[in-house]
């Protein structure tokens, strides 16, 4: 599903992410939630899997700038 409807905290609880992980995957370009009006964070579930897949890929080794490149990741 591709709305973005869903809170960081919502997000984290789903992944097992720290919200701090999940900013910073943000901050590296790999996960691109929609912003409120005021600022607020929403994430669809398409983006929990692709979060999953990033912090399950950072742990079997590769480096964020390597996630970024295109086919990287079975999500795009």
């Amino acid at each position: 599903m591709k709305d973005k409807v869903m809170s960081i905290g919502i997000v984290s609880d789903l992944t097992g992410l720290t919200e701090r992980q999940i900013r910073y995957y943000e901050e590296k370009q790999l996960v691109f939630p929609v912003r409120t009006k005021g600022g607020a964070r929403k994430y669809s579930f398409d983006d929990v899997d692709r979060l999953k897949e990033i912090n399950d890929k950072l742990r079997d080794g590769f480096h964020t700038f390597e996630l970024r490149k295109p086919g990287r990741l079975c999500s795009e």
